[in-house]
């Protein structure tokens, strides 16, 4: 993104602090420093934070030697540089001069934050995602189209997937094919790949292992990564060979509740409804005690982040939102069956799917 986009960024994350009485936004390593610089930096023992003030000029406080690293990244902000046998938190701290509290972004270690407390005494401290939600959740045209091209590359690599061998192989071997895959589609990185199958798969959050995948199994793919900082998560669930007659009918059941979750996905629509819409259909049909876990979560910089599309959630949506539709039924002892797709609310109020592999219960060898 051209360097304009961060400096609009950090202005309307200033915008933020001034509105909620915020002195300074303290940002480390992780999706807000990368949202509002476009710099990324694994954390380290090394204090890396970004002092972002209500009036006054950001600043990055940096180990001098990643300083050269980050001047490349991020060549409009201006570093301030520590050594090793500098305080760099007492540096950070020296930047915040305003008065009010200071909002920590949520993937600071606790070990940086709590010296920073210490060195700015008498101050009120807050998450910074209490300011950063809102902006990070209206995704800008730049960012639909890093989560369309990393969700496009995850429907390739789910197209290749289905002429892999599954018989007779074990979970963890599928799962490094499936890595495999998403890397020669364009991710950068991997983050998951969970693959079970049989009764494993009414485990929603599965730990792939040493199952041997027999014919008649239902199979339970979830796997995502990043490409460019923005993250894909795709779930689609297959069959080795012919599976049991009820596995089709909740398989089914699934899809049309898919469907009814994206007719629900509307501008003006609380994010819990979208939820209910999904819901209603599963429980219609009899399976509403086996849909354990929410419909969808916000994407993003993080795999999971706002929206949450989950019963309590009143948060409208608005166009640029994107999130992810994923009912699911999980019959324990049994089999399990989850369709998962990202979409985003469009500039004409409708939700349109970034994931476009095909949805069906696909047969596999």
């Amino acid at each position: 993104m051209p360097v304009t986009g961060y400096t609009e960024r950090r202005a309307r994350a200033a915008d933020a602090c001034r509105a909620h009485g915020v002195a300074a936004i303290l940002a480390g390593p992780g999706s807000d420093l990368t949202y509002l610089t476009g710099y990324r930096i694994h954390t380290s023992e090394r204090l890396t934070c970004l002092v972002l003030p209500a009036e006054g000029e950001p600043r990055l406080v940096v180990p001098g030697l990643e300083a050269p690293r980050a001047r490349l990244a991020a060549p409009d902000l201006a570093l301030c540089e520590w050594q090793e046998t500098d305080d760099p938190h007492a540096l950070a701290a020296s930047l915040v001069t305003g008065d009010g509290a200071v909002a920590v972004g949520d993937q600071l270690w606790s070990a940086f934050l709590l010296r920073l407390q210490e060195r700015l005494p008498g101050r009120r401290f807050r998450p910074a995602s209490d300011l950063l939600r809102g902006l990070r959740m209206r995704k800008d045209p730049q960012e639909i189209a890093a989560l369309r091209a990393v969700a496009e590359g995850a429907d390739r690599a789910y197209a290749r997937a289905l002429s892999l061998d599954f018989e007779g192989r074990r979970e963890r071997d599928v799962a490094e094919a499936l890595a495999a895959l998403l890397r020669s589609e364009g991710h950068d990185e991997v983050a998951f790949t969970i693959v079970a199958s049989g009764a494993n798969g009414a485990s929603p959050h599965h730990s792939t292992g040493d199952r041997v995948l027999a014919r008649g199994d239902t199979v339970v793919m979830d796997f995502g990564g990043t490409m460019d900082a923005y993250c894909s998560d795709i779930t689609r669930t297959v069959r080795v060979g012919a599976a049991e007659d009820e596995a089709q009918r909740v398989h089914d059941v699934v899809l049309r509740a898919q469907e009814a979750g994206y007719a629900a996905a509307r501008a003006g629509a609380r994010a819990e409804e979208v939820d209910v819409a999904a819901r209603y259909v599963i429980d219609v049909a009899g399976y509403g005690a086996f849909f354990i876990h929410r419909l969808g979560h916000g994407i993003g910089l993080d795999g999971h982040e706002h929206p949450y599309l989950v019963s309590g959630n009143g948060e409208r949506l608005e166009p640029g939102m994107a999130f992810s539709i994923e009912p699911g039924i999980y019959l324990p002892g049994r089999f399990g069956v989850r369709i998962e797709d990202i979409a985003f609310i469009a500039p004409d109020g409708r939700a349109e799917p970034l994931n476009r592999a095909d949805r069906a219960f696909a047969t596999v060898a």
